[in-house]
């Protein structure tokens, strides 16, 4: 990926996804739309609003726990003012979750009462879960189900079909394929999918991706969070661009090479793994305000 190129993800199993989504959209009542509480806007696919045909939406921003609070209540608060049912959560330890079957029965709430007046009492609500790779739907099944059913590893494209679960309080989930789009119109997006895993490693070069995230952290300002990280002064940050930045990490973490040079391979994928581990501190690049 050069510096002016526009990373694009869009392989034949996501085009046959896509089409699997559309056709078992019908089967679904309502639709938990998975986003990167880090990058609520990037992580929202913009063919959803097409696939989704009108079908009631909860919205639940994953991963608040490596995310900045402060920024996601700012997110909570932005989908709500926007007449959208938003929740916040941590999948994978299940922080939060509790709240999310109230909320989709609420958001049920007149389909739910017209069932009822038909005499369909038992009449189960089943939700399918959609989002980008590596999001987070396959291990919120499996919070909610209690089990390990569903595939999860911390890599995109690992669930390639969709299945049914049941998740408790008279509901069933759909587990499908994350989902990119054919192409990132805005280069911000796709670097920020980049930074945080949802696109394959090897479609980026992380030597030109961890600089673009190091101008990105400044930008958000997390500059005084990266000195913390690598025992360097804010300072020291200031005027460098992005491979100036992670040569003095690198160089701090004596990642060194022959003759005195920085590793900036090495130095590149360690700056990325920490990021996406949430080492670095709890990071939000995108703000509420801005949209």
């Amino acid at each position: 990926m050069s510096a002016q190129q526009t990373i694009q993800w869009f392989p034949g199993h996501m085009a046959k996804a896509e089409k699997q989504i559309a056709r078992d959209l019908s089967l679904a009542d309502a639709v938990v739309e998975i986003l990167d509480a880090r990058i609520p806007l990037s992580s929202r696919n913009p063919d959803l609003n097409r696939l989704a045909n009108g079908k009631p939406r909860i919205l639940l921003l994953n991963r608040r726990d490596l995310a900045d609070p402060a920024e996601t209540a700012r997110w909570i608060d932005f989908f709500h003012a926007s007449g959208k049912a938003a929740l916040d959560a941590d999948c994978r330890s299940g922080k939060n979750l509790s709240r999310l079957l109230p909320l989709i029965r609420s958001t049920l709430g007149d389909k739910i009462a017209g069932w009822k007046r038909k005499g369909m009492t038992g009449r189960r609500i089943r939700v399918m879960a959609v989002g980008i790779p590596n999001v987070g739907k396959s291990s919120l099944i499996n919070r909610l189900a209690g089990s390990g059913r569903a595939a999860v590893q911390n890599r995109p494209g690992v669930t390639r079909s969709t299945q049914w679960f049941s998740i408790g309080g008279g509901c069933e989930m759909m587990d499908t394929p994350g989902v990119l789009w054919p192409k990132f119109g805005d280069r911000t997006v796709g670097e920020h999918l980049a930074f945080t895993g949802a696109v394959k490693e090897d479609v980026c070069d992380a030597e030109e991706l961890a600089p673009r995230l190091l101008e990105a952290l400044c930008a958000a300002g997390y500059a005084r969070t990266l000195a913390e990280r690598y025992g360097l002064s804010e300072d020291s940050l200031a005027g460098l661009d992005g491979y100036g930045m992670l040569e003095l990490i690198g160089r701090k973490r004596g990642m060194l090479a022959g003759g005195g040079l920085v590793d900036t391979e090495r130095a590149a994928r360690m700056v990325l793994d920490e990021f996406r581990a949430g080492r670095l501190g709890r990071i939000t690049l995108e703000r509420a305000e801005k949209t």
